[in-house]
């Protein structure tokens, strides 16, 4: 993380008690503002309460930074609840939500704001790549994990280096479809963020559309998405690969069962459509590969090097 991107849109006031407190930007995770309430951080996994009130006038500075000055300019963003600012750190938003239709048009009265800081760990998949890889080609793979647990981190590293290409994989064109603008970070359309010489980002472009979008316009060897959650994602997701594209996504889950069970996948995983699945946890560390498994879900791998076939 560079660090004039964070200090950039934060309050005086609290980028001052940050520093007093000598908190190191370089491991920062999230920084959670709540009117009336202590500032809370948290740090290299560990939860900080510092004792500093959040007025709302800090709250309010912060958010006219996040914004730049036009909260009307990123309406679209707040509809889901969150912006997006340069380096691919998200801003979520909480206060009172304007409804109309039965759908969610705006946020306001802002009380609320949760800063979670994108870090980019460069070659963080390399021990995975020898179990989802084939013949110099990287299999159509699902990455499983509960929030903060590094799988944003670890789809990047992997879109990166497929782009690229390495010693078990060959380089080719990689779209992204980047919804949240997590993986590229992109500041005015540019990825900030490291993904490889051979990828093609369509950013704040919702994931169902934006694949479709890839196949017809950048003819992508291998597609990757973040957080796939719909029906219509899925859908997209399924046509992909009838196309012949691979594809890398993320789920939220906390193990194989689990995906098994889901409504969404249940299909796909009994139609064998994953070639590997990669579930990660945090029990020992952050972005910790608990098992990989093959798409009959037998195991490849596990953390234990004893349980390993």
């Amino acid at each position: 993380m560079r660090e004039g991107e964070l200090t950039r849109v934060l309050g005086k006031t609290i980028k001052n008690t940050l520093k007093e407190n000598e908190i190191p930007f370089d491991k920062l995770q999230e920084i959670r503002l709540r009117i009336g309430k202590p500032l809370i951080i948290v740090c290299d996994n560990i939860e900080w309460v510092l004792q500093k009130k959040i007025e709302k006038e800090d709250l309010m500075e912060t958010l006219e930074y996040v914004s730049n000055y036009s909260l009307y300019a990123f309406e679209n963003e707040l509809k889901q609840g969150f912006i997006t600012i340069e380096g691919g750190h998200r801003v979520g938003i909480s206060g009172q939500v304007l409804v109309e239709d039965g759908e969610v048009k705006n946020i306001k009265h802002v009380s609320t704001m949760n800063i979670r800081i994108s870090h980019e760990i460069l070659n963080c998949a390399d021990e995975i790549f020898q179990y989802i890889t084939r013949n110099k080609q990287i299999c159509n793979t699902l990455i499983i994990s509960p929030p903060r647990c590094g799988k944003t981190t670890l789809l990047r590293d992997l879109v990166r280096q497929v782009s690229d290409g390495n010693r078990w994989v060959k380089g080719c064109t990689v779209g992204v479809v980047d919804e949240r603008s997590e993986l590229g970070g992109c500041y005015l359309g540019v990825p900030q963020n490291q993904l490889g010489i051979r990828t093609d980002v369509l950013d704040c472009c919702p994931k169902s559309k934006g694949m479709l979008m890839l196949i017809r316009s950048m003819a992508p060897q291998v597609i990757a998405v973040d957080e796939i959650g719909s029906t219509e994602d899925v859908h997209a997701l399924e046509y992909a690969m009838h196309c012949g594209c691979k594809m890398i996504a993320t789920v939220h889950g906390t193990s194989m069962e689990e995906i098994r069970r889901k409504p969404l996948f249940e299909e796909m995983v009994k139609e064998h459509r994953f070639e590997r699945y990669v579930v990660l946890g945090n029990y020992r560390r952050i972005g910790e590969v608990e098992g990989i498994y093959d798409e009959r879900g037998s195991l490849l791998y596990r953390e234990d090097a004893a349980c390993r076939k």
